[in-house]
């Protein structure tokens, strides 16, 4: 592939977002396709799969602020007409020709040597990798991040709890050592491009660089390929990873595991795998913050006359005094009931009331009932609402 075709890519419409979207809304694009395309959601899809590659290099670059500028203005230069088709480029001047190495960053091994980078070079060395002739291929290259998911229910979320991750991903290969050769042998540098991986080819006036066909811009030739991975020095394996769900983890939390993503270029670190954690409800119990919360149904007369309530926890029960008088909806504050905290300490338990309207009544109920409202039909709960309302009526 051609460093124009590269450019040409549409990395926002791979993601399905505008050119101006925000970070945010990338990230939230690729997790949403990464889920839909992952292998393991599509096992045997090789057309799943190609798109699950072609969205993870369109969020390499997107995701990352400099690079993605310098997507950005490499596409505006293409799409301003700097570059003629069958010719090179245009609108720098009359004199003389551009050459398509110098937008690169420096002519590649086989062309004539220039000064040093700057200018357009600069603007999309990082995108290519190159600064000054140098290849991208031959130079160590951190690997990439990866996420994952899981689900806990709510106990183990709020408690801590050890998981097995089964995980399918690029790896290191085992038998070559990540070098893509047979054990035993080693690549040799390529012939064609003096292990740069990039060739300069002449077209009238004008010059223009694109990867190596010899060694397909790596720089090496691998005469006896390793027979795993065949020659790619990364194969696809699965393998079982113990996580350790810290206690009170929130339902999102996402935890990294270093060196746990895909495997390093040349020698450089693997990337970091990232796990993110959704938590199940609770049937009885929900959170906020560290706080555990709980909603309690009373009566009526409980409220009014005040009593002692048994409440659960997620260790056992407490004692919560109700004053007489209390409001429907209150929210008693019982200390320390609550999650764990990082600093050794723990949230609250928070108790709402509830008051619990019974469906049907038998006569004597009833007939007390009535009692009481005819006993209480001076007071008049909505006093302060129709007192308020005439208020702004004036």
């Amino acid at each position: 592939m051609s460093a124009r075709d590269w450019i040409e890519k549409d990395f926002y419409a791979e993601l399905g977002v505008p050119p101006d979207a925000s970070a945010e809304e990338i990230k939230k694009a690729y997790r949403k396709l990464a889920r839909e395309l992952h292998p393991d959601a599509n096992p045997g899809d090789a057309q799943a799969e190609a798109r699950f590659k072609s969205v993870s290099e369109a969020y390499g670059v997107l995701s990352d602020a400099e690079k993605r500028k310098q997507y950005d203005e490499a596409r505006r230069l293409f799409a301003g007409g700097a570059f003629r088709p069958g010719g090179g480029f245009g609108g720098f001047g009359t004199g003389g020709g551009f050459d398509f190495g110098d937008l690169l960053g420096g002519t590649a091994a086989g062309g004539a040597g220039g000064g040093g980078g700057g200018g357009l070079g600069d603007l999309l060395g990082g995108l290519f990798g190159r600064r000054g002739g140098a290849s991208a291929a031959n130079r160590p290259k951190r690997g990439a991040d990866v996420e994952t998911e899981v689900h806990i229910d709510f106990l183990d979320a709020v408690r801590g709890a050890t998981v097995p991750l089964r995980l399918t991903s690029p790896a290191s290969c085992g038998t070559c050592g990540g070098t893509g050769a047979r054990p035993g042998t080693s690549p040799r540098q390529c012939g064609g491009c003096g292990g740069s991986g990039l060739v300069t080819r002449n077209q009238g006036a004008f010059a223009f660089s694109e990867p190596c066909r010899d060694c397909r811009g790596t720089g090496q030739i691998i005469d006896d390929p390793c027979l795993e991975c065949a020659g790619e020095g990364v194969s696809t394996r699965t393998r079982t990873l113990t996580v350790r769900i810290p206690a009170g983890v929130d339902d999102g939390q996402r935890i990294r595991l270093a060196a746990q993503g895909e495997p390093g270029r040349n020698g450089a670190a693997a990337g970091d795998l990232y796990v993110r954690v959704h938590v199940d409800p609770h049937p009885v119990f929900g959170r906020s913050g560290h706080d555990l919360t709980v909603a309690v149904p009373v009566t009526f007369p409980e409220l009014v006359l005040g009593t002692t309530l048994t409440v659960p926890t997620l260790d056992g029960k407490v004692s919560v005094r109700v004053p007489a008088g209390t409001a429907s909806g209150r929210v008693l504050r019982v200390r320390g009931r609550g999650i764990p905290r990082r600093d050794g300490g723990s949230g609250d338990l928070l108790v709402t009331l509830r008051v619990d309207v019974p469906r049907d009544l038998d006569d004597r109920a009833r007939e007390a009932l009535e009692a009481y409202a005819a006993a209480t039909s001076d007071h008049d709960p909505r006093a302060d609402l129709t007192a308020l309302l005439e208020h702004g009526k004036g």
